[in-house]
């Protein structure tokens, strides 16, 4: 259940938006195919996938059987891909303990290709760096403060690998992670020059001027902008962003300390806009000046995450329609020392994947919750899940009942069941048993939104 709510979360974060208050860039576009909204999937035996002509998405999933023996991840298709290199394979990396990842790499450089690496330096000195290293692939370290803490991949110069993933077994498989991969050479061009400057120049943090070649590329009329951090000012760009929603704010954030953008998002809710959020219960602990008791008080719908490993998304979704993810926690230490990457896209396309991410992590707060949805005018709904006919593309027959005049739809080939007027997909088709759960949501806009269920 939890990959496909991260996957639909994430989803509605790419989708359409004509504009955004943020200053405007350049538009560069890349073409490729005609649009197209309909994405494949990409069967996973510990995470989950989808593809478009440009661009591939990528989740954890803890909760599979899997994952403890950190085998069938979504590690994979990064494999895949540096052993499909040709020229180069430049590495922007936090940390690496993968081993899949070293091997790839390692094998890589056997072929003559290029391979570079830029690595925080607090975590050189684990074994899988110093293996690379002794192989004699380049890896400089940032060797200060602050934290070389992207985390992108360009291969052969022409697509990149970014999100909130360490390559690390934790990150690909205790952690609630996302990655991203996409195929553009403009796009490309941004993590090159950022690339260089830390690796050619030796700059990293505050000693780095913004000098993005394509901040705004345009991709089969997607729009995708590009931002790195401390160089481009992201906060105040987020800032002005969520001062735009007019629906709802979605997120998921591993650390959240930021008072500009937590008091962007209280002040919107203020004005009716639905908030709701998820950050990480170790993070909300231990941080000092969490942004997690201000929204409780505010009485926003904001829980702690009750996974075992790190809740480490980084995203924002904007009216569902406005994704913002990378490697940027909303922190003062993003904000100004710290190497990071942020990326928003405006699209269509990953609507209901990028909410279903987002509601798999809203659940696993709370046992008791099996759906997440908020500031809808519903009443009571009884409803059987009764079984599925395919374990690998599950389809429900729910029996129902309703109070209201609202009628459920079972759409075969879609994510969960939905509501006809609002198409608000709330159950997850990936449960592998039968069950049977009754949900009582209330309130308007603006106003909580709970579900209960019977233990199962």
């Amino acid at each position: 259940m939890k990959k496909t709510t991260t996957l639909l979360l994430f989803l509605i974060l790419f989708s359409a938006c004509d504009s955004t208050s943020a200053p405007p860039t350049p538009v560069t576009t890349d073409s490729a195919t005609q649009p197209s909204t309909m994405l494949t999937e990409i069967p996973f035996a510990a995470g989950y996938g989808y593809e478009s002509a440009w661009f591939e998405l990528y989740f954890t999933n803890p909760n599979s059987s899997l994952s403890s023996q950190e085998t069938g991840g979504i590690d994979a298709p990064l494999v895949e891909a540096i052993n499909s290199a040709k020229l180069s394979v430049d590495v922007a990396i936090y940390s690496l303990s993968l081993n899949s990842i070293r091997n790839a790499l390692l094998n890589a450089q056997d072929r003559g290709v290029q391979v570079r690496m830029v690595m925080e330096s607090d975590n050189l000195g684990r074994t899988d760096p110093q293996i690379i290293k002794d192989a004699g692939i380049p890896i400089l370290g940032d060797r200060r403060e602050g934290l070389m803490h992207n985390k992108f991949v360009i291969i052969d110069k022409s697509e990149v690998w970014l999100g909130s993933m360490n390559l690390t077994d934790s990150g690909a498989y205790e952690d609630n992670n996302s990655m991203m991969r996409i195929r553009s050479v403009k796009i490309s061009e941004n993590f090159i020059k950022e690339f260089d400057e830390m690796y050619v120049e030796d700059k990293f943090g505050d000693n780095i001027t913004a000098e993005t070649p394509n901040p705004r590329v345009t991709i089969d009329g997607t729009p995708v902008d590009t931002y790195f951090s401390p160089d481009d000012g992201v906060q105040a760009i987020l800032v002005d962003i969520i001062n735009t929603a007019q629906e709802s704010i979605y997120f998921m954030a591993f650390s959240f300390t930021a008072d500009p953008i937590g008091e962007a998002v209280r002040k919107r809710a203020q004005d009716g806009v639905t908030v709701a959020g998820v950050m990480d219960d170790d993070q909300v602990a231990s941080n000092i000046g969490t942004e997690f008791d201000a929204f409780r008080q505010a009485g926003l719908d904001v829980y702690r995450d009750g996974i075992a490993g790190q809740m480490h998304h980084k995203t924002i979704i904007i009216d569902e329609n406005i994704v913002i993810t990378g490697s940027y926690n909303f922190t003062n230490a993003a904000e100004t020392r710290n190497d990071e990457t942020l990326i928003i896209i405006i699209t269509k396309r990953l609507q209901n994947y990028l909410l279903l991410n987002f509601r798999e992590c809203m659940t696993k707060q709370n046992k008791a919750v099996t759906f997440y949805c908020p500031g809808r005018l519903f009443n009571l709904i009884v409803f059987y899940l009764i079984s599925f006919q395919d374990l690998t593309r599950p389809m429900m027959k729910p029996q129902r009942k309703l109070v209201d005049r609202q009628s459920l739809l079972n759409a075969p080939g879609e994510l969960g069941v939905e509501f006809s007027f609002a198409f608000q997909p709330i159950v997850d088709t990936q449960i592998r048993e039968i069950c049977s759960f009754e949900a009582l949501i209330r309130g308007v806009r603006g106003e909580s939104a709970t579900s209960i269920m019977n233990q199962w």
